[in-house]
């Protein structure tokens, strides 16, 4: 497989419903540090299409070239790996020397998730060193390595969005339509809100992360989102009874699809179902916009009440949908003394998934 690669201008990315491929996103990005660009590519075998790449330095002489979500185009799965390859080896020549690896954050549906047709029940991701000996089958290098860390998740609920509304609420699960109705007969009301209200949202997003045990990511991320030319695509929504605000989710639109991108909810009063009336009201929002699928973002890969995402995978798989398992995200070390470097930081948990969101 021969790849040939083609720097372009950010503004001439293809349409695309990948929220983190899209010119916003960028424009988002490189005031926060990163140095965006963007490429044409096409393969012998008939791939073609086009990706955005971010850059940006991690200080100890540690650069990382990031492909959030990208490349769209998908190969045949058996060549994930011989595609990904070759595809770095076509970048290096366009990106800085310095550049440590390429980290391709995948959304290709994973493998083991085709595997499981037929009725079999998913049994999640394999171990981090069979994934990575199933990748590198084809390559000239074997030199694929699995991340520890999914920058913008690989298991996610997928709502389809191209039914009545009626029909979408009936396909959720009953406990789910009844906190619907609940937090309408107290009164809980949903809204549009204004980025004067982002330090409300802020503080309760703190909450959560401290509730559900995951770094924040810092204030500057989310008013950066609303600063940029492209933020008509992001919608800011809150929940609330009376002064009391109980949920708020930012939401970002590319194509026909709708995006979870941030959400956060009160500690208190959560008998009032606040976060449950904000969905509800977010898909007939952007199901009246035009949107054909609604991504609510990570949930545990399978319902285990060990998996720190378990709570996020009872809520969210209520509203019914799909849950669908990419591939995750895959690493092509180009300087393997300072990629390992790199790695035990991550291993240290020095670096965390909010710092490749900010």
């Amino acid at each position: 497989m021969n790849i040939h690669v083609q720097p372009k201008k950010i503004s001439a990315l293809l349409p695309t419903d990948i929220f983190f491929q899209t010119p916003s996103w960028s424009r988002v990005k490189s005031q926060l540090g990163w140095k965006p660009a963007a490429f044409d590519f096409t393969s012998s075998a008939g791939q073609r299409g086009d990706l955005l790449v971010l850059l940006k330095s991690f200080g100890h002489g540690l650069t990382v070239a990031y492909v959030p979500q990208g490349p769209e185009s998908e190969p045949d799965p058996e060549k994930y790996g011989a595609f990904l390859e070759e595809l770095s080896h076509a970048l290096i020549g366009h990106l800085d020397p310095t550049v440590t690896f390429i980290r391709y954050d995948l959304p290709w549906e994973s493998p083991y998730a085709a595997d499981t047709l037929n009725g079999q029940h998913w049994s999640g991701h394999p171990a981090a060193r069979l994934r990575e000996l199933r990748m590198n089958i084809g390559t000239r290098t074997w030199n694929l390595r699995k991340t520890s860390l999914d920058p913008t998740v690989a298991d996610v609920v997928m709502i389809d969005l191209a039914h009545s509304e009626s029909d979408i609420f009936a396909a959720m699960k009953p406990k789910t339509r009844y906190n619907i109705r609940l937090a309408q007969r107290k009164e809980v009301r949903v809204f549009p809100a204004t980025t004067d209200m982002l330090p409300v949202f802020y503080e309760l997003y703190l909450q959560t992360a401290n509730r559900n045990g995951f770094p924040a990511g810092t204030y500057q991320h989310f008013s950066t989102l609303f600063k940029n030319p492209g933020s008509s695509d992001i919608l800011f929504l809150l929940a609330a009874r009376g002064e009391d605000v109980l949920a708020g989710a930012i939401i970002a639109i590319a194509g026909r699809r709708a995006l979870y991108l941030f959400g956060a909810s009160s500690g208190e009063r959560r008998n009032l179902m606040g976060s449950y009336a904000l969905q509800w009201e977010v898909m007939k929002l952007v199901r009246n916009k035009g949107c054909l699928t609604y991504d609510m973002g990570a949930v545990a890969p399978v319902p285990n009440p060990d998996h720190p995402f378990y709570g996020m995978y009872r809520f969210k798989s209520g509203f019914g949908g799909q849950i669908v398992h990419r591939n995750g995200s895959w690493d092509y070390p180009l300087d393997m003394e300072a990629y390992e470097v790199f790695r035990n930081f991550e291993s240290l948990n020095q670096l965390t998934p909010s710092q490749w969101n900010t």
